[in-house]
């Protein structure tokens, strides 16, 4: 069949800094194992704003046009040769990443681990693997997840954020009882809490350096009590940088009545100070979680860490996670998750949505938490 009998559809581009294009693209038919969905809704990440602000996340620099986005939810148009669970029609959650299925990582269940991986909207792969924001994409079939008849695209959306959090709390076997201190109350940091409080943790707080976002946190209620760091230059010495972070830790857990620190502490803004107060910020015996991702080399204070037994566990994506993500976003029990949701914009408007990101305030001075990309 010749290309030119082939339908289009639109997708916004990245093609350098600051350098997003809306094009036209030709849609194939999916191949073996894969559907084709009409992408609904998209929440804008972290990641994909460093994408747009540098052209690179991290060591992840983009080589080739790329299309952003990862958490998504849609409406399958198609299927190919060997589909068997899903119908044109069905509402599904997007899961980006594509494994191998067969290292050993996939086969005992860790497959956000797998060396093959490819992730929707990442450069960390090459040639790169487009991410959602497109009308319509491509995807293998095990890795679309069918919604529950009450779920929205918004909330099939936020499954994928969710899910991280899902994966750093079963890292962290958080239980009911416990109590659990959140660095950063953006989107990430705000479903670290309600998360925390749907498995019953008896006490959820949270510090970070935006008495806005704070405020947001505590009145919609994702946290009992919050704290805001005091504004400081940056340190001229390593001592004084691990000095200061013991002290800013110590004035925050005096606060909030927790001397002896939180069972488990979730530090979602990858910046070294808060890392740094996360060790100390953790019971004797309790662990950090370190959920973030932004400085690359830190200096941590390991002997607190050491003699205390404080646990510092990575998380990296999620695995095995979204069945559980959307009966939670559907059971009522993450109270006002649907208020992180702040803007919305048109896929021909997301260039205008990255830069409203960017500047964390609107033109009327309301906050900017999550960016929903889509007509839903």
């Amino acid at each position: 069949m010749s290309p030119i009998a082939l339908p289009t559809q639109n997708a916004v581009v990245l093609h350098g800094p600051k350098d997003l294009r809306l094009e036209e693209r030709t849609l194939w038919p999916p191949q073996y194992n894969y559907a084709q969905v009409s992408v609904v809704s998209t929440g804008l990440c972290g990641s994909d704003l460093h994408y747009y602000l540098h052209g690179r996340n991290g060591d992840n620099v983009l080589q080739a046009p790329l299309v952003l986005g990862h958490e998504a939810g849609g409406i399958v148009t198609a299927v190919g040769p060997g589909v068997k669970n899903l119908v044109p029609g069905q509402r599904v959650a997007i899961e980006a990443g594509i494994m191998c299925n067969h290292c050993d990582y996939c086969k005992k269940g860790r497959y956000n681990l797998c060396k093959a991986m490819r992730f929707c909207s990442s450069a960390g792969t090459f040639p790169h693997l487009d991410g959602t924001l497109q009308s319509r994409m491509n995807h293998p079939a095990n890795v679309l997840h069918p919604l529950p008849d009450s779920c929205s695209f918004d909330q099939a959306a936020l499954a994928e954020p969710l899910s991280v959090l899902l994966h750093a709390s079963r890292r962290a076997d958080l239980t009911s009882g416990q109590t659990v201190l959140v660095f950063g109350v953006g989107a990430i940091g705000l479903l670290a809490c309600a998360l925390a409080k749907s498995y019953g943790a008896s006490h959820v707080v949270a510090i970070d350096i935006n008495q806005t976002r704070l405020d947001f946190a505590k009145a919609y209620g994702f946290a009992s009590q919050i704290h805001c760091l005091p504004p400081a230059d940056k340190a001229k010495t390593t001592e004084e940088q691990l000095r200061r972070a013991k002290e800013n830790i110590q004035v925050a857990l005096t606060e909030f009545g927790k001397e002896d620190g939180f069972d488990v502490v979730f530090e979602c803004t990858g910046a070294e100070s808060c890392i740094q107060m996360a060790i100390h910020g953790a019971i004797t015996g309790g662990k950090v979680m370190l959920v973030g991702m932004g400085s690359r080399n830190v200096m941590l204070p390991l002997s607190a860490a050491a003699t205390r037994e404080v646990d510092v566990h990575g998380s990296f994506r999620y695995a095995n996670t979204y069945p559980t993500a959307l009966a939670l976003l559907i059971s009522g029990k993450l109270k006002n998750v649907e208020k992180i949701i702040t803007h919305r914009f048109p896929l021909e408007d997301t260039a205008r949505a990255f830069d409203l990101l960017a500047r964390g305030k609107d033109d009327e001075g309301k906050m900017v938490l999550k960016i929903m990309i889509g007509d839903s």
